[in-house]
Parts: structure tokens; C-alpha cells; sequence
């Protein structure tokens, strides 16, 4: 009997043995990889940015990138807010984001305050350097890097249209968010390239959308003879308003956007937004397979884009002269 529970026993580490010599250790097991998570923190609203986002989407597309499959995107939209901003932007460092994909300065900004790790590529930056958020373009360093719209630059292309297309004009009303932390680059630029052109500006500051209707009552009452309104998310995210504000008071108006005039705007001067978020996308590959935001150049555009409405022009009785409508890229009859 005792030579029966010896040989039991010697049999059962034998097939103790050979299990684990066929089982591989619970160490060398891989765990199931994690796809790459992307935030993506908007200051406008889902509605406003639904173009943008399809055009993010296309362009990581076509580095094999699908949302829900490959990759995730997890959404934050301010509607034009300040506040959430930095709240959405808290929260996706906290849910440890692999990347933070955000626009303009105000979610760059943000973005940069609440967190110094995590990538951040932004899109549609007026100043980077100006607006602290690189060291250079060349050279960003840091955790933050992406595409610059060279909005300041900008403005005083923007006002020389107006001027060529109102050849009389002397006042304009420029309508602005003083709560934007871009507002200052932008402003100080505009009234720059006013002086040069000899043209006297009446700031209209709109802090939420509340405020938009006196703004338009200040022009009116201040014999403003044009508009021109900056880049701001909380004014992107009422463009609407705007453009139905500006054709009420028969003021021409020319936007930082082509989706103002494309929501019935009379001018616009931009580089194409939609060709940007295409091109977030490659740098969202690019720092996915290793590279550090701080040795990737900021972008900035080659092509800008004018745009003229001429429903808008029609509505207020205004004829766009034959030098300006030549040089239009897109007629909105």
C-alpha cells in the first residue's frame, strides 16, 4: 500500500511537470493591447466643428486609423466657453490620453496649463510663439507642437479687401473677444495695419453671446461703414448670428472663416480649416509611432483662400468690384 501512494504521488508531479512545461508562465502572457486613446478638446460646440472633425477623421484614415477600431477619440466641446475649457482638459489628462488634438489658443492653452506630458498637437493657432505656447516654430520644445493659421498677419490682408472693395470707408467696427488669451496678438495686428490703410477702428467686445446684439447697436450708432470680426471660437460658434446681425445693419463684413460665409457672410480671408484637421492627423501618427512633439516643426499654411458671397452682397445692394471678384477662389452665387 505504501508502494501504491509513492507511485500515485511521483505520478502526479510527473503531470504536474509536463503541464507547466507545455503552459507557457503567466509572466511571458501579453496583454491584450491597448489602443491609442486621442482627446480631442474643442472650444466651440459639436455642431460648429462637425466639418473639422469629419475632415480629422478622413485624414487619419488615411494613415489606417478608425475611430472604434484602431483608435479611440473621446470628444470635449466647450461651446464656446471658457470655463469648461480647462475643465475638459483637466479631465482627459486625468483619463491619460495618449494625445491631445485642440484648436485655436484659447484649447491650446488650456491644454498646455494641464499638462506638461501628454502630447498636445493644436490646429489653427494664431501665434504660437507670441502666445507662449512654443519656444520657436522651427523648434517648439515642450510637450505641444502643430498648425499655426498666421492670423495676425492676416488682419491687415483682411482690412485692405474691405478697403479695395469699399474704396470710401473710413470706420470699421472690429468685433472681438477680450476673454480670448489670443485676443491681444490679434488686436494689437489689427490696429497696425488700420493705421497704414488709414482707417479708424471701434471695437465691439463680445464676451458671450449675450453681448452680440449691443455690439452691432454700438456700430450702427457709430456710423461703422464695414465689419470685421477675429478668430475666436466663442464668435466661430456664433456665426450665424453674426452674418444675420451684419446683413440687418447692412454692414459688409469680412470673417476669418469660410464657414461665415458659407452660413451667409459676405467675405472671407483664411487658409482652408478643413485641409488643418487633415493635417493634425499626421501629426498624431507621427508622435503615435514615437516622435516628441518638441522635434516636430510648427505647420503654417501656404494657400489662403478668398471667398465671396454674392447672395450677401446682392442683400445688402453691394457690387464686389471686378478686380476683387477675379481674384476670388470660390463664389457663393
Amino acid at each position: 500500500m505504501q508502494k501504491a501512494k509513492v507511485s500515485r504521488h511521483i505520478v502526479i508531479w510527473l503531470v504536474a511537470i509536463v503541464l507547466l512545461e507545455i503552459a507557457p508562465p503567466v509572466e511571458a502572457q501579453q496583454p491584450a493591447k491597448k489602443i491609442p486613446e486621442v482627446g480631442f478638446l474643442d472650444p466651440t460646440s459639436r455642431a460648429v466643428s462637425n466639418a473639422r472633425i469629419e475632415a480629422f477623421q478622413q485624414g487619419l484614415r488615411k494613415f489606417g486609423y478608425i475611430d472604434g477600431k484602431n483608435i479611440a477619440i473621446d470628444y470635449r466641446f466647450a461651446d464656446g466657453k471658457s470655463e469648461p475649457l480647462h475643465d475638459f482638459a483637466n479631465e482627459l489628462v486625468h483619463l491619460n490620453v495618449d494625445i491631445i488634438v485642440t484648436r485655436a489658443i484659447p484649447g491650446a492653452v488650456a491644454a498646455k496649463q494641464a499638462t506638461t506630458k501628454i502630447p498636445i498637437v493644436f490646429v489653427g493657432v494664431a501665434d504660437a510663439v507670441a502666445a507662449g505656447l512654443v519656444a520657436s516654430l522651427a523648434k517648439p520644445g515642450g510637450n505641444i507642437t502643430g498648425l499655426t493659421s498666421l492670423a495676425p498677419e492676416l488682419s491687415g490682408k483682411r482690412l485692405e479687401l474691405l478697403k479695395e472693395t469699399l474704396p470710401k470707408i473710413s470706420r470699421v467696427a472690429v468685433l472681438r473677444n477680450p476673454s480670448n488669451p489670443g485676443d491681444p496678438i490679434l488686436w494689437k495686428e489689427t490696429q497696425a495695419a488700420s493705421r497704414t490703410l488709414g482707417l479708424q477702428l471701434q471695437s465691439l467686445e463680445v464676451r458671450s453671446p449675450k453681448d452680440l446684439e449691443d455690439a452691432f447697436e454700438s456700430a450702427i450708432r457709430g456710423h461703422d461703414q464695414a465689419l470685421m470680426t477675429l478668430t475666436d471660437p466663442l464668435l466661430q460658434s456664433q456665426r450665424k448670428q453674426i452674418v444675420d446681425l451684419a446683413a440687418k445693419g447692412r454692414l459688409p463684413g469680412i470673417y476669418p472663416d469660410s464657414e461665415y460665409t458659407e452660413s451667409g457672410g459676405l467675405m472671407s480671408y483664411a487658409a482652408n480649416a478643413l485641409e488643418f484637421y487633415s493635417r493634425a492627423a499626421s501629426y498624431v501618427d507621427k508622435i503615435l509611432k514615437g516622435a516628441k512633439p518638441a522635434d516636430l516643426p510648427v505647420e503654417q499654411p501656404t494657400k489662403f483662400e478668398l471667398v465671396i458671397n454674392l447672395k450677401a452682397a446682392k442683400q445688402i445692394g453691394l457690387t464686389i468690384p471686378p478686380n476683387v471678384l477675379a481674384r476670388a477662389d470660390k463664389v457663393i452665387r
